[in-house]
């Protein structure tokens, strides 16, 4: 079930996730999603100093972040994925963006490149909100792999320990229909999208065209992004996300 929240001090409505993270986030009337990435990877740590410097820039207040791309040198094991989110967690919340009750607004993606991974857990890039006078819908969608909305449970993975063709192809099946219930819940669709992204090291060619493409329909525009990456969870093998955004920057890796 999809729970939105608006987030008023922030410019966006979001839908409800886990500690770590929301499944999504929709920029509120007057106001904009714009998504910014580096152009090389930068630790954690420095990356949440780059995003407060930017912001601090732009005159905007810190939780109008609405959205986080991790790098991770590989993918965790259930327990460390949760122990490292206390820790990134505990940024968010030391900036203030958590809501009453510790709701995590904040979207995220985290994964492990296959090739040329990080040496250290790394941010990629993030989305915020600006005001904005038009009233195209702009949004970001959440990472998400075979598992259902709301659990950590490795016995709750589709087609666990299974990486056949008919298995790949279930998880891409589940984890699109996770992409489109996600932005039902925002009001958007493939319509409104402009980047979306998949992350796999497994053979999805044959699925292309009637699961992958043949469901973004108006997507398509856009073809989409294969990262030769990893889900951050050890046993999850396909993941994706979608945005939506009229303004996409690259800033440089260097302070």
């Amino acid at each position: 079930m999809v729970r939105m929240t608006d987030n008023p001090a922030g410019g966006y409505r979001f839908i409800r996730g886990i500690s770590p993270y929301s499944a999504g986030a929709a920029a509120l009337p007057g106001f904009e999603v714009i998504h910014a990435r580096f152009e090389r990877p930068v630790p954690l740590r420095a990356g949440f100093d780059r995003v407060s410097g930017h912001l601090d820039r732009l005159g905007r207040p810190k939780q109008s972040l609405c959205g986080m791309e991790l790098r991770s040198p590989k993918p965790f094991t259930f327990q460390g994925f949760i122990d490292f989110n206390k820790g990134y967690v505990d940024v968010l919340k030391s900036w203030n963006i958590l809501l009453e009750g510790g709701v995590n607004p904040v979207a995220r993606t985290n994964v492990a490149p296959e090739t040329g991974a990080p040496s250290e857990p790394c941010l990629y890039g993030f989305s915020y909100t600006m005001p904005a006078s038009h009233t195209r819908k702009t949004f970001v969608i959440a990472g998400a792999g075979e598992l259902p909305e709301g659990s950590l449970d490795p016995h709750d993975v589709v087609r666990r320990g299974e990486t056949s063709p008919a298995a790949i192809q279930a998880k891409l099946q589940y984890v699109m229909g996770l992409m489109e219930g996600r932005m039902k819940g925002l009001g958007v669709g493939w319509e409104h999208s402009t980047v979306t992204e998949v992350y796999t090291v497994h053979n999805i060619h044959s699925l292309l065209p009637r699961d992958l493409c043949g469901r973004m329909k108006a997507g398509n525009n856009h073809g989409f992004v294969w990262h030769y990456s990893r889900p951050p969870i050890v046993s999850i093998e396909y993941e994706m996300d979608v945005r939506g955004c009229l303004t996409e920057l690259v800033l440089p890796a260097g302070a």
